[in-house]
């Protein structure tokens, strides 16, 4: 059964953790830093990255610095900046403005790889939907097609609806079961805002087709993970929704699959 983490202060300490019981495989955590505050973290089984929701930080990843993360002042303005760490290094995040938000997605993976930065330029910038039918949305891939040769079976993006209202994740569709040309398996955890900040929506979650719910109500800061199932959701008028997903598949391979088919299509119109 999907679930819904109600919007609450962590103090930097992680909402999804590693070997959570409903998506296993998936990491998050929303760390805010003040001008010369630290964070540090290690996860011995997970890969990660690190977006700058708003303000900037720097980051050490074991010994390698990068500096200045996190280009944009406010979330709705701008592309991410952000930084991969590999399984098991540590990483040193100091903030540099007078706040930075971070958030930290992770993916259980086998192999270390290398940290690097995933630029404004690097980010992949993808448009889905139509005005007509509500459903127009922006998407930056983080780790996507430009990076996949770089990282294990974590997926990372943001998703901004365009205008005020609207639907995403539509048509209803679903990723957990791995079907050749159809679908793949993985798991999903998206962390909301909005735009004004005390807006709303409704993320729907079922399994089969004919079912009826549950639907969640979302406020800024809410998480959902989704283990299965389709999952739509909505905003309500007058407001600018954004979700960070997360999606971690079960083989590598997975992720490179519904990147291709995510990539292919840069603008849609869906007619309902």
């Amino acid at each position: 059964m999907p679930s819904h983490i109600a919007p609450y202060d962590n103090f930097n300490r992680p909402i999804v953790d590693t070997g959570d019981k409903l998506v296993p495989r998936t990491y998050l955590n929303h760390v805010k830093l003040k001008k010369g505050e630290t964070y540090s973290y290690r996860l011995a089984e997970y890969e990660s990255v690190c977006v700058g929701y708003s303000g900037t930080f720097d980051i050490k990843v074991d010994s390698e610095e990068f500096k200045n993360v996190g280009v944009r002042p406010e979330l709705f303005k701008g592309k991410p900046d952000s930084v991969y760490v590999p399984l098991d290094a540590k990483a040193v995040l100091t903030g540099v403005s007078e706040e930075s938000v971070i958030l930290i997605a992770g993916g259980r993976y086998e192999e270390k790889l290398k940290p690097f930065r995933v630029s404004q330029e690097d980010v992949d910038t993808v448009q889905y939907g139509s005005d007509e039918t509500k459903t127009h949305r922006k998407i930056y891939h983080v780790l996507g097609q430009k990076n996949r040769d770089k990282v294990g079976r974590l997926l990372v993006s943001e998703l901004f609806t365009v205008g005020a209202g609207g639907w995403s994740g539509f048509p209803p569709h679903k990723h957990d079961e791995d079907i050749e040309g159809h679908e793949t398996a993985f798991e999903e955890v998206y962390y909301f805002a909005f735009n004004p900040q005390h807006g709303f929506g409704a993320q729907f979650a079922y399994t089969h087709e004919d079912d009826l719910g549950p639907v969640y109500h979302i406020k800024t800061g809410s998480v959902i993970c989704l283990e299965r199932g389709f999952h739509p959701v909505c905003a309500a008028p007058g407001y600018e929704m954004y979700y960070f997903t997360i999606l971690v598949g079960k083989t590598k391979n997975s992720s490179s699959r519904i990147l291709k088919k995510l990539m292919n299509t840069r603008y849609t119109q869906f007619r309902v």
